[in-house]
């Protein structure tokens, strides 16, 4: 038999044995649902779609970093070996400028537990890995009783090409659980030369990564264009995304304040097939700079519900 997890001698009261018991539960819940996910193969951050960030690892454990979107350590972005002069391609014109962050909320199943912050920053364009591009960042803590369960603070760094909005460079810097591990992937297509400061990718024309995604969805004018289909890479796998406009008008009401947004429902492909076992949708507010400001995730272990708190938009 195994021991308790806490002594109960300790509880003098019958709130204190409550919380215990929620702690004792969720941690079983956590170890249930990565042994189930493992079995499944499922991809582990379908949850942010995260934001979506998809599997870090293949046929691994439920990524709850991936799953809640990345970390609150400041890394300084690495630098490219002597790049060669930037493409001088117009560059696409985007509702988002360098300075911006957007601060989140995620609550987790029909109960509505806190269990995370996600933070998106638009940290800066210039000239990245030779090419023109922003440089994004997601980052994401769990907190309350979630990070006494599954402590998480983790980093996603996107560097993204200002002309066509796909993927340049990929890095995931994870510290979960006091586990770390940093990836950096770097897109080649059509054969071209293996970079020596990260692991190449290679990828299709057009390919995004999982925090450039958001990006683009926020740069689609979904007034003009209804759909958009993309390649997203995540680091070990390629996926297809459609994204369709549902609903072009509706209300919402998040901490941030309310909102008149488009709903734009996020299907996934891979292989050909849909995984239809999960549904995202993204709420884009009708302001200048599209601001998501909801995030629904329905996946095989609960809800996700991403919500925005606060934004500072220069």
């Amino acid at each position: 038999m195994h021991s308790p997890i806490y002594n109960c001698r300790s509880v003098t009261s019958t709130r204190d044995s409550l919380k215990i018991a929620t702690m004792n539960l969720a941690k079983f819940r956590v170890a249930q649902v990565s042994a189930s996910m493992l079995a499944a193969g499922a991809p582990l951050a379908c949850m942010l779609f995260l934001l979506l960030g998809i599997s870090p690892a293949p046929r691994a454990p439920w990524n709850f970093g991936a799953a809640l979107w990345a970390m609150a350590q400041t890394r300084g972005a690495r630098k490219a070996p002597a790049p060669p002069a930037p493409s001088h391609a117009a560059q696409a014109v985007v509702p988002f400028h360098s300075g911006e962050r957007l601060s989140y909320r995620v609550l987790w199943s029909k109960y509505a537990v806190n269990a995370a912050t996600v933070e998106f920053q638009s940290v800066d364009r210039g000239n990245f890995f030779g090419h023109a591009a922003w440089h994004f960042r997601a980052l994401a803590h769990t907190v309350d009783t979630m990070r006494f369960v599954y402590p998480l603070d983790d980093q996603f760094d996107s560097y993204t090409e200002a002309a066509q909005l796909t993927s340049v460079e990929y890095e995931m810097y994870l510290h979960e659980q006091g586990k770390q591990q940093n990836n950096a992937w770097r897109m080649i297509i059509d054969g071209g030369p293996a970079p020596s400061d990260a692991t190449a990718a290679q990828v299709v024309p057009g390919t995004r990564d999982p925090i450039g995604l958001v990006y683009a969805l926020r740069a689609t004018d979904w007034n003009k264009a209804p759909e958009l289909r993309v390649p997203v890479f995540d680091g070990h796998r390629l996926y297809n995304i459609v994204a369709h406009l549902e609903e072009p008008s509706t209300g919402v009401t998040v901490p941030a304040g309310q909102f008149v947004a488009s709903r734009v429902a996020v299907r996934i492909f891979e292989h050909g097939q849909e995984l239809t076992d999960m549904h995202f949708a993204v709420w884009i507010a009708q302001d200048a700079a599209r601001t998501p400001v909801l995030i629904s995730a329905d996946v095989p272990i609960g809800t996700a519900r991403v919500e925005l708190v606060s934004k500072l938009q220069p």
